[in-house]
Order: C-alpha cells, then sequence, then structure tokens
C-alpha cells in the first residue's frame, strides 16, 4: 500500500513515538512534531495529507494553530484533533472551523487510523467507493481475490454469519466478471416452495390461478450475466433436484410449460449454514453441494474485524445526510466506543439499522451512545491500566496476526498487504513474539 504523508504534532514523547510508528506500520510517512512552531514550520513548505494534532502543546494550542493557517491559507488538509480536556462544545467548535474530527484520550490507535482511511483523497487508503468491502485485513484480502477469480467458470459459494454483507461480495464479483451485464438474485429462504419454483423457472399464461400471462423466471432474466442465490442452504429439497439439473444442463422448463429453454448464466450461492453439516443431516443434497462450493469465500463476522466498524459507521451516516439536506451528523468519543464495544450479532445489518435509527430519532448533531443503544448503551470503559505502549503493541500484534492470517501466513504477500518491506514485517513479528501458531 503506497503511503501518504501525515504531519503528527504531539509533545508526549511515549504517546507521539508509539502513533509515529503506528503509521509507518500502516505504510505512511510520519513527521513528528512536537512544538506548534515546528509543525508551523514544516505545514508551511511540505505538503501532507493530513495533520494529526493534539489540542494542548507546550507553546500554543492546536486551535490557535489551526485558526493561524486557516487566516494564511485559507485550505488546509484535513485535521484530526486530540485531546484530553476537550468536551463536545469545544469538538463542534472545531468542526465548525473545518477540522475533520477529533479524539479524547485515551483513544484506541485503530479509532485514528479508520478516520484517516475515511478521508476521500488520502493517499495509502483507498476512497471509499462503491467497491470497497471494508478497510481491515479480510476484508481487503477478499477484493484482491475478486480479479482473480473473475476470469474463472467455477461456480463461487460465499459464507458467513446473517447480515455480515455477503451479497455485497457477490455484487463485487459481478462487477469485475460481467460489468454492465445483468445480477438477479433470488432468497431461497423468503419464498414457499411453490412460489420459489416460479420466481426461479418462471412460469407459463394459466400455469396457476392469477397466471394471467406468461412471465421468464430469474434463471432466464440472468442470460449472460450472475444468478445469485442467497440462502441456498435454506432450499427445499424437491426444489434441490431441478436447481441441479438446471445447473447441470443448462436448461429449464417453465412451470405449466413443456419447451425446454436454454440460459447461460454464472453462478454465485451464500448461505449462512455449514452446508457439509447440512448434508450429513440430509437436508441438502451431496451432489448440489460439490455443485456449488467450488471455490468458497468465508465473510468473518464483524465482530473479528473491529476496524470496519467505524468505517462502515462512517458510510452509513453519510448515506443518512443525503437524505437530511446534506447534514452529516458525527459520532462522539463515547459514540464511537460504544459501536467498537458491541459484539454486533447482526453484523453489518444491525449496524447500519442502528446509525439510520440514531440518525432519524436524534435531532443532535453529534450522536452519544445512548443515541445509539437507548437505555441499552453500555457503561463508560474503565481507565488505563497498562502503560500506552504495551497498549498499542497488543493491539499491533492482534492487527498483524489477522494479516497474517488472512494471506496464508505468506510473508511476502502479508508484508505487501500491510504496506512494509519484509525485513520490517520479519522484525516486527520477532519483537511482537509471532510465530506460527500464534494464539491471539
Amino acid at each position: 500500500m503506497a503511503g501518504g504523508r501525515i504531519c503528527l504534532i504531539e509533545d508526549d514523547e511515549v504517546m507521539g513515538g508509539a502513533l509515529a510508528l503506528r503509521f509507518e506500520l500502516e505504510g505512511y510517512a510520519c513527521d513528528w512534531h512536537r512544538t506548534g512552531r515546528n509543525a508551523l514550520a514544516a505545514l508551511e513548505h511540505q505538503h501532507y495529507d493530513a495533520v494529526v494534532s493534539d489540542i494542548l502543546l507546550p507553546d500554543t494550542s492546536g486551535e490557535a494553530l489551526y485558526t493561524r493557517l486557516l487566516e494564511q491559507h485559507g485550505r488546509l488538509p484535513p485535521f484530526v484533533f486530540m485531546t484530553g480536556h476537550g468536551v463536545v462544545d469545544q469538538a463542534v467548535r472545531l468542526l465548525k472551523l473545518g477540522a475533520v474530527d477529533y479524539l479524547l484520550k485515551p483513544f484506541e490507535p485503530d479509532l485514528l487510523l479508520a478516520k484517516l482511511k475515511q478521508l476521500g483523497g488520502f493517499a495509502g487508503a483507498a476512497a471509499p467507493g462503491a467497491d470497497q468491502l471494508g478497510i481491515s485485513p479480510a476484508m481487503r484480502a477478499i477484493e484482491e481475490l475478486l480479479p482473480r477469480l473473475a476470469h474463472s467458470p467455477a461456480t463461487v459459494l460465499i459464507t458467513g454469519e446473517s447480515g455480515v454483507g455477503k451479497e455485497m461480495v457477490a455484487t463485487g464479483l459481478h462487477r469485475h466478471r460481467d460489468g454492465e451485464r445483468p445480477f438477479v438474485a433470488a432468497n431461497c429462504g423468503a419464498f414457499t416452495e411453490s412460489l420459489l419454483e416460479a420466481e426461479l423457472f418462471g412460469h407459463e399464461k394459466g400455469a396457476f390461478t392469477g397466471a394471467a400471462k406468461a412471465k421468464r423466471g430469474l434463471f432466464e432474466q440472468a442470460a449472460d450475466g450472475t444468478l445469485f442465490l442467497d440462502e441456498i442452504g435454506d432450499m427445499p429439497l424437491s426444489m434441490q433436484v431441478r436447481v441441479l439439473r438446471a445447473i447441470q444442463e443448462r436448461c429449464i422448463v417453465r412451470v405449466g410449460g413443456e419447451t425446454p429453454l436454454p440460459v447461460d448464466f454464472r453462478l454465485i450461492s451464500a448461505t449462512h449454514h455449514d452446508l457439509k453439516t447440512r448434508v450429513e443431516q440430509g437436508l441438502f443434497r451431496e451432489d448440489l453441494y460439490y455443485r456449488v462450493n467450488v471455490i468458497q469465500i468465508r465473510v468473518p463476522p464483524l465482530r473479528e474485524r473491529k476496524e470496519d466498524i467505524l468505517w462502515l459507521a462512517g458510510r452509513f451516516l453519510e448515506r443518512a445526510a443525503e437524505t437530511d439536506e446534506g447534514r452529516r451528523k458525527l459520532l462522539s468519543p463515547a459514540a464511537e466506543r460504544a459501536l467498537l464495544d458491541h459484539d454486533w450479532p447482526g453484523n453489518v445489518r444491525e449496524l447500519k439499522h442502528v446509525i439510520e435509527r440514531a440518525c432519524v430519532l436524534d435531532d443532535a448533531a453529534v450522536l452519544s451512545p445512548e443515541s445509539l443503544f437507548g437505555e441499552r448503551a453500555p457503561g463508560i470503559s474503565p481507565a488505563p491500566v497498562a502503560p500506552l505502549g504495551d497498549y498499542l503493541s497488543g493491539h499491533e500484534r492482534d492487527y498483524i496476526l489477522r494479516a497474517l492470517d488472512a494471506r496464508g501466513w505468506r510473508i511476502h504477500d502479508t508484508a505487501t498487504l500491510l504496506g512494509i518491506s519484509r525485513k520490517n514485517l520479519w522484525e516486527r513479528m520477532k519483537k511482537l513474539g509471532i510465530e506460527r501458531g500464534a494464539e491471539r
């Protein structure tokens, strides 16, 4: 990953050093300044993609520095402020001046990194476009896999818990495969058996009561494109026989019809079930299992990729702003911590609903934990009991382990994913005690 350049303004030796090291690990170039005077001189002569500044500096305040730069230049790189003394009113004042956001100390480094990666046009982080699935190593690995699968005729099975975003992966694969060709989807668990049959295969006029005219089914509608069978594990056994025949013979017969109709499509399936277990239980045909499970993509639950939580929340807030005259709501630091602490049993779908509900029901410009979760809002986390260096090392170790898992522990591929050299990765693994089989 080709990194951007960050201006870090922080006089605390431990925190500044830890953040500078973490930025380097993420692939960013970082200039670390301990005073406002030195930072001001650097900002006059060096282009930065983002500025991360403490509000309380030894020779001035971050707010005074920001105001002075605004008066001199007008247009500035994105600013994210850090403070141990700020309140929401101060955050709103800084945001009205043009700052991107602020973080209340102590905070998780992943919070800051997520904010930086949300910035459109920030070098080193893909802009949050429609094709992006997330910023976690697991989702970035899936994104990089899709172009390779696009040229393969093999059927793909996407697995994962309900609400993790399996259809997003399917549509992403379709965009790489077929471009402007049709993408049609059917939720196999949402229809009765007779309705599902008519939905997939279509029907002739008069085939049943209410069939006033002939209708093309999804197999026909997906001609030369992609057919996505969501929750295929919930498909009745009798329907599985017909679907298997259609996949094998590339030919279907409409309900109430007799004429075989050729169909040409690419198949993607998805399920939250363990299909192998369903086969053993006699609930899923083994021959169909091997037909749909040629290549499998597992989408991990949201609780296993916490890096994506704030990134996704930001996208949902942007969408909500589109229906609210462009007024984008913000998350307070406490709200962000509440999002990160939640287990998300409903995954991305649950997060989307939480954000949408809060934007509709709360008129405040800055959303609190109570805005998101009501009376179920988690309490404030206990005060830190470990040194910042130990805390950051633990998160760095977990992040590297996730990247190694995503790349099958291939050092070259993992280093490329992290945007660092193989030597740097080996050194970090040695320092953090990471070896194959290491437990998180």
